[in-house]
């Protein structure tokens, strides 16, 4: 898992190989040139037109304990600079890309070892709770930070809904596949659809976040809407979009970045300064328009979290 990089090996810079071969054909394809995998330092690729703009309001939130004091990060930047692969894998295209994508009608599938097997409506599910306001601060694996006030409530509470059985050890999360919607899902970037895991202790724990919504308005498409996770002790690519279905497991899932590159990505992927990437050092981060880089917290600083990881040698569990 962990390698020796070259002295000289930017800490964002570098493409796997096969990733990047994938991305060539993509490119090649739609006549789209240059990649920002790192730090924000290029233009834009859309013109202002394709810009985020606000979504509706959501009324009733509350505010909730768990929120860092932290400065937010600008809503134009959270919303113009996404990971998310299944629009594109340049992180200024989703805006643009997602502009259209449809969110109704959309349901989520509750299934496996649990005793209420579902189909809900995304909005009977946004309904299940008061929403709180969280601001969170998140860690992406390649070296970038953010923090943003979600919407949602905890993800216990569809949990505990569903009636898991005493033998579901894990919950699976499955992303929608709509290659017609989805442009980045016609290449075969990362096995599509989507799928993410989370341990039940860590699924109900209360930071564990069900968003649908950021500053104060209903999630952009970019962003994950209708439905998305939200894990702040991990880094990003844990907390999965766009959800169309949740299924209790009593067998640890195959997560799609450990299933791409399992030396790279392991399916606990907590946030440690002390682990690094096999090609760059995770312990200092750079705030999403800041330039000056700051150390890495453990659990990304939410030390409420230790206690699920007792014991655990959290070097060969990444």
């Amino acid at each position: 898992m962990l390698l020796k990089k070259a002295a000289d090996m930017g800490s964002s810079e570098i493409t796997p190989r096969g990733l990047y071969l994938n991305r060539r054909k993509f490119l090649a394809g739609t006549a789209i040139a240059g990649a920002a995998l790192g730090v924000p330092a290029v233009s834009r690729l859309f013109s202002p037109s394709t810009i985020a703009e606000a979504n509706a309001k959501i009324d009733g939130i509350q505010k909730s304990a768990f929120s860092t004091s932290e400065k937010i990060t600008p809503f134009k930047d959270v919303t113009n600079y996404n990971n998310y692969y299944e629009f594109s894998t340049d992180k200024y295209e989703p805006a643009g890309l997602a502009k259209d994508f449809k969110t109704r009608p959309w349901t989520v599938t509750i299934d496996g070892l649990v005793k209420k097997k579902q189909v809900l409506d995304v909005d009977t599910i946004i309904k299940m709770a008061t929403p709180e306001e969280r601001i969170y601060r998140h860690r992406c694996v390649e070296g970038w930070s953010i923090v943003v006030p979600w919407v949602g409530f905890s993800l216990n509470e569809l949990i505990k809904r569903a009636e898991p059985l005493g033998k579901a050890q894990f919950v699976e999360f499955t992303t929608l596949y709509a290659p017609n919607q989805m442009p980045g899902q016609r290449v075969p970037v990362l096995d599509w659809p989507y799928v993410e895991g989370l341990r039940m202790d860590e699924a109900m724990h209360p930071l564990a976040l069900l968003g649908f919504g950021m500053y104060g308005e209903v999630l952009p498409n970019q962003d994950g809407a209708p439905l998305r996770i939200v894990i702040p002790w991990k880094y990003g690519f844990k907390s999965a979009k766009a959800i169309v279905r949740i299924r209790f497991t009593d067998k640890q899932p195959v997560n799609t970045w450990n299933k791409a590159a399992p030396s790279e990505y392991g399916f606990y992927s907590n946030v440690n300064p002390h682990v690094d990437h096999p090609r760059w050092s995770q312990a200092r981060e750079r705030r999403l328009g800041e330039f000056l880089k700051r150390p890495t917290l453990m659990f990304n600083g939410y030390d409420q979290v230790a206690s699920l990881y007792s014991g655990m040698d959290l070097k060969k569990n990444f």
